[in-house]
């Protein structure tokens, strides 16, 4: 396997989202390349997370291969902007642990977790962003602080979209490397998070917009999560105009993202590292924009758990997709395996290089298990896929737009993947579907009790 690693991140990329996945209203071939030379995780996840910033704790269990429970100060996210994002003081990263074997670490982009962690975990970067979110065309940007304290009040701005910056800053990194150190540069991008502004050259008409098979203008019950940020960015109902806005706007933030990475492979090229390195494509989570009636990802629906990863590398079977189910820890424990360091200290994850290099295809679980807030929980198989909502007697329905979450309500949902990939018809009810029912609760039961779950 090769030596080096690129690890490119984007924020709110879904799998569907992706032209050479099926998506042919939008233009992507640097991504449908690297699915091409590489290998394509089909049936790759995120695990969710205690509150409304998901990005964070699908971050910290990339960064560490644990759950999104263990990988966080504190897992019950009540503590939204403080130990809720710091990954645990005596808890490795992957850049900390490679770091530590020689490897150049750097880092570009978004970093939604604690200063500490990432100071420990880089040895340089540029233009760092912390935080969720800002607008594309003014990023309060940090430079390397070999101090590791990156105080708030060192931030400074530049001209340019995110996007253009965050690449150059790459390509730049990259035409300065040689063969004699391995590195490990991750790119985390903030597109296409909103706001969604992307340039005009890579704007998609509205109108050539399809709605997708499980568009809804009201979510059908209260999920517990109706008054997050993300669901007041478009009023409800949301007609189909105005979701087809949304999508169009989303697959011009992708195509202006697809540019940048491949700017970043022609760079990889140009220095003649490809052949010696590995690039994985990944995202922290999907979105929703319209489908089930959500427009965030706040919600454990396909749209919003189910994410790209592609590898792509010297030594992989190219073209190859897997459709098993994995998950970020795995990813982790992929990029320990190619630093030739022991993947099993990613403890919850498993290399993916076999199925990588076509040597085993047997699944790495049976099962996957997701979480959002209180107030949702989820479980799938190959196949079925259960989905249980929680009331929250202690977070009443509030009024203001903003102000908090919704009560939520005690339902189920059971879905045949397979049949009906969208989730549109709950079988949880179904006398015929009860032994698959049972069997799939007991399954979240006991990861629930494994996995720490509070609500265990």
């Amino acid at each position: 396997m090769p030596q080096n690693i690129v690890l490119i991140m984007a924020d709110d990329h879904r799998h569907e989202s992706i032209a050479a996945n099926g998506c042919e209203q939008l233009s992507t071939p640097h991504l449908d390349g690297l699915i091409a030379s590489g290998v394509s995780f089909d049936g790759a996840h995120c695990q969710g997370g205690m509150h409304p910033a998901v990005c964070v704790p699908s971050r910290a269990s990339l960064l560490t291969g644990r759950n999104v429970f263990a990988s966080s100060q504190d897992p019950s996210g009540k503590d939204y902007e403080g130990a809720a994002f710091a990954i645990p003081a005596d808890m490795k990263t992957v850049p900390e642990m490679l770091r530590a074997a020689g490897y150049v670490t750097h880092h570009v982009g978004k970093w939604h977790n604690d200063r500490a962690a990432f100071a420990r975990s880089y040895s340089s970067c540029e233009r760092v962003m912390f935080g969720g979110m800002s607008d594309h065309d003014k990023v309060p940007l940090h430079r390397f602080d070999p101090e590791g304290a990156y105080a708030p009040e060192d931030c400074y701005y530049e001209t340019g979209h995110s996007t253009d910056l965050f690449g150059e800053s790459a390509v730049r990194f990259l035409q300065a490397q040689d063969k004699a150190t391995p590195f490990f540069l991750k790119v985390a991008f903030t597109a296409p998070h909103d706001p969604r502004t992307p340039p005009p050259e890579h704007s998609v008409a509205a109108d050539t917009i399809d709605l997708p098979a499980n568009y809804l203008p009201v979510h059908p019950f209260d999920n517990g999560e109706l008054l997050v940020r993300d669901e007041l960015l478009e009023k409800t109902p949301r007609s189909p105009d105005a979701v087809r806005q949304h999508i169009a706007d989303y697959y011009g933030m992708v195509q202006q993202l697809d540019a940048a990475i491949g700017d970043i492979l022609a760079a990889l090229e140009q220095r003649g590292l490809r052949e010696d390195t590995l690039v994985i494509y990944t995202a922290d989570h999907g979105i929703g924009l319209g489908q089930h009636g959500l427009m965030g990802k706040q919600n454990l629906y396909e749209h919003s758990t189910r994410i790209p990863l592609i590898l792509s590398g010297a030594g992989l079977d190219a073209g190859r997709r897997v459709d098993h189910l994995v998950w970020h820890a795995d990813t982790t424990a992929t990029i320990l395996e190619c630093a030739g360091l022991d993947p099993h200290m990613a403890q919850e994850g498993q290399s993916l290089v076999p199925l990588a290099n076509g040597q085993d295809d047997a699944p790495l679980r049976d099962s996957f298990c997701a979480v959002y807030a209180m107030s949702q929980r989820m479980v799938r198989d190959a196949r079925w896929k259960l989905i249980q909502y929680h009331p929250q007697p202690d977070s009443p329905m509030q009024s203001v737009p903003g102000a908090g979450s919704s009560r939520g309500s005690e339902t189920e949902q059971l879905f045949d993947l397979e049949a009906d990939p969208f989730e549109t018809v709950n079988l949880s009810s179904s006398p015929a579907h009860q032994d698959i029912r049972a069997r799939l609760l007991a399954e979240l039961r006991t990861w629930q009790r494994e996995a720490g779950d509070p609500l265990a």
